[in-house]
């Protein structure tokens, strides 16, 4: 277990947070001594070493995909930094990376929008798992989206080269043509909801628009919703985009708001069938509602 974990090559290239691993290993070498088992030299070496360890601002998280490849993200260790909550992974967007992975075939050689990207983890999934034709990360915090174009390419991904705009063009046809599919064409833009004019998200023309954790302040909910509408006659053929917005309730009264707003907006909404187990590791299993918006 030791050589699995602590000294696995991914944990020794991409250490995680300096507290995760000293409860990790503390509770490691308790585990043996509960059970008459002498551990390892190696073990009270390890700890000796992370308990002379500074606490750095900045850790490493890793998860692995089904296919056994990993997505590994630099992050904040304070849930609030430099002003934002956008430098740390929240559940909701671990799960909406879970159900997407699970209905892969709805993004296969689509242009996908994400809305609210942070850090970059369900993009990073999606575009390893499901292999988008495009795929448009999109934030409005410049630190965020500094953080996120580093993890897209911490985790061996190409991006585009940025746009004036912020929004990128869609590809002529025979430039999608020679799209692969293993290589997705990757944007990171900067997008403000309550500024983004129709015209840039013409650009975009995506098929599928998905988010996590963006319904967690009223303020924000009314310019979220007025840029959905913007959305809804985005595209060159008249059809609106598919829309997916994963959110975990933590305020009912917040989330309401949220639907009751769609209603007002004519957004007819319902929510998505939940998976059973879980693909990754949560320190608790959040209550997360994915709700599928039709524009």
């Amino acid at each position: 277990l030791f050589f699995q974990t602590v000294l696995h090559p991914l944990a020794a290239k991409y250490p995680p947070p300096t507290k995760y691993r000293r409860c990790f290993l503390t509770q490691l070498i308790k585990k043996h001594e509960s059970v008459g088992a002498e551990p390892l030299d190696e073990l009270y070496d390890a700890l000796a070493e992370v308990l002379n360890e500074e606490e750095s601002p900045r850790c490493y998280k890793s998860y692995l995909l089904p296919s056994g490849e990993p997505v590994t993200l630099c992050e904040s260790v304070a849930i609030v930094s430099g002003g934002t909550t956008g430098l740390v992974t929240w559940d909701a967007g671990l799960q909406l990376a879970q159900w997407a992975i699970e209905n892969s075939s709805l993004f296969h050689d689509r242009t996908v929008l994400e809305l609210g990207s942070g850090i970059g983890f369900t993009g990073i999934a999606v575009c390893k798992s499901c292999h988008p034709k495009a795929y448009v990360f999109s934030d409005c915090h410049p630190g965020v989206l500094r953080a996120l174009a580093e993890n897209i390419q911490l985790n061996g991904l190409i991006l585009e080269p940025t746009t004036t705009c912020g929004i990128p063009t869609e590809p002529r046809s025979g430039e999608a043509e020679a799209t692969n599919n293993q290589n997705p064409k990757l944007i990171v833009a900067e997008l403000d909801w309550g500024s983004v004019t129709e015209k840039q998200l013409s650009d975009v023309q995506p098929d599928v628009v998905i988010a996590a954790d963006v319904v967690y302040d009223p303020e924000i909910i009314l310019a979220l919703i007025g840029m959905l509408q913007k959305l809804s006659a985005c595209r060159a053929d008249g059809k609106p985009p598919e829309v997916y917005i994963a959110s975990t309730i933590r305020n009912p009264d917040t989330y309401h708001l949220f639907q009751a707003e769609l209603e007002k907006a004519g957004i007819r909404w319902q929510v998505t069938p939940a998976h059973s187990n879980s693909m990754f590791l949560y320190d608790m299993q959040p209550n997360v509602t994915i709700l599928q918006l039709f524009l």
